[in-house]
């Protein structure tokens, strides 16, 4: 008789926690924590080609909620690292003007995605496979630095062109993924975006040389124009630093983990983005 309580005892658990599992995964979900890495790449007056295969690193994380089978909605922090150096380019007269930085980044980011496919009409009967396209706006925290005698130094307080720009610029983000089911609650994306900005100082360079007489500071001066570290002339004032006539952007690639809350802005199986069907 003991055996036989012990066993239903045992049977009635085992259902139970088989029917909390059941109701979980059939909760609609459309919150979903998205994390990510993956390379950053900077496109400017400092870049050189083989930047692409020596790309830097990002880190994300943010939210993504749907409003409907294809439509959704991200908010989404990025740090990033940027980079470029004269004394890699393969064109001899960048060489010579020896300039670099280096840039640790914030992208606060939100965007619109599009899906191929619907999903279906609950979360877990989304498809295998699916393709996306995204774009809206953000805001972009830069910083860019260089190493100067052993130390390092923030150019943009410097105003090596005279330019006071600010470090905190808009961003227009858009791009491309592919994502793919890993189980009921998870997804993997695959993504390429690239950042257009409303700046071309990302790099602190962008127009001409002012000449050594236009600084008091001479850390200010030596940084303007660093060629004479290499054993050439200092430019004259006017002569072309940068480019204006183009601003600079950057791309982001990454990997990113997708899961679904159990949980919904509207509350508890609120049915915003899947219906009711079983």
């Amino acid at each position: 008789m003991r055996k036989l309580l012990v066993l239903s005892a045992l049977i009635f658990v085992a259902e139970v926690s088989f029917g909390q599992s059941f109701y979980a995964v059939r909760k609609d979900r459309a919150m979903i924590l998205v994390v990510g890495t993956g390379t950053s790449t900077y496109f400017g007056e400092l870049a050189n080609p083989g930047d692409y295969i020596d790309a830097k690193p990002n880190i994300n994380a943010g939210l993504q909620y749907y409003f409907t089978p294809r439509i959704s909605a991200r908010a989404e922090l990025t740090w990033f690292t940027l980079q470029g150096d004269d004394s890699k380019a393969d064109d001899n007269s960048r060489v010579q003007r020896n300039l670099s930085f280096k840039s640790n980044n914030v992208e606060l980011g939100f965007t619109g995605a599009f899906n191929l496919f619907p999903n279906g009409n609950r979360y877990y009967r989304r498809p295998y496979f699916n393709a996306y396209g995204f774009g809206g706006i953000g805001l972009l925290y830069f910083n860019p630095t260089t190493e100067y005698q052993g130390t390092k130094y923030a150019l943009q307080p410097l105003n090596t062109e005279g330019a006071d720009y600010s470090r905190i610029g808009v961003v227009i983000p858009f791009g491309l993924g592919v994502r793919f089911k890993a189980g009921p609650n998870f997804n993997v994306a695959l993504e390429g975006g690239y950042r257009k900005i409303f700046t071309d100082y990302l790099d602190d360079v962008s127009t001409i040389h002012l000449g050594p007489a236009a600084f008091s500071d001479p850390i200010a001066a030596a940084l303007s124009d660093r060629r004479p570290e290499i054993g050439k002339p200092a430019a004259p004032a006017g002569t072309q630093r940068g480019n204006s006539g183009q601003d600079d952007g950057y791309m982001l690639l990454n990997v990113k983990i997708e899961y679904y809350l159990p949980w919904d802005l509207g509350g508890q199986n609120s049915g915003r983005t899947y219906s009711k069907k079983t």
